[in-house]
């Protein structure tokens, strides 16, 4: 893992590792080689992550081929800010293609608003292994992590988040 630059020259608090393709934090595009970080080859995802995202999205009504994988680990301080997903390939976006995100270790306080960055956001508390589906129209609502709750990861599990989001490009 490494932790990302952004546009303006920001660190992210989260320490990041995509496999499939890679998000650049500098062009918010997806390579196939960590040009921002070390220019090596992004690593494969995992068939059997593929097939963990194919089915939570089936059972939330939609269908996906999942083919990147942006893990995130969060420590006590870690936070997202609100933003969209919306750095996929046009056609995958105009499908409504759903994000499928899977929480690790301690919880999070997630919160979620509407398509517009204005509209307000609801908190959330996310748990070790839940799994969030945003596809449809809900796909590109703002969304972020706004606090991890430190100590509460299951035994064997922390200290701190990973949280795995697939996304179909």
């Amino acid at each position: 893992m490494y932790t990302p630059t952004v546009r303006g020259g920001r660190k992210m608090s989260v320490g990041m590792l995509c496999l499939g393709r890679h998000w650049n934090g500098l062009t918010y595009g997806y390579e196939e080689r960590r040009s921002d970080y070390d220019n090596l080859p992004v690593p494969p995802l995992p068939e059997r992550f593929v097939e963990i995202a194919r089915t939570a999205a089936h059972d939330a009504g939609f269908e996906m081929q999942a083919d990147l994988c942006i893990m995130n680990y969060y420590t006590e301080a870690a936070k997202m800010g609100v933003h969209q997903d919306k750095d996929e390939s046009a056609e995958s976006i105009a499908a409504g293609a759903p994000i499928v995100s899977v929480s690790l270790g301690d919880a999070a306080r997630f919160v979620i608003g509407g398509v517009s960055r204005r509209d307000p956001t609801s908190p959330l508390l996310l748990h070790s292994g839940d799994v969030l589906v945003m596809g449809g129209p809900s796909r590109l609502r703002f969304h972020g992590v706004t606090r991890i709750l430190p100590g509460t990861a299951p035994e064997g599990t922390g200290p701190g988040r990973f949280n795995l989001t697939f996304r179909q490009y």
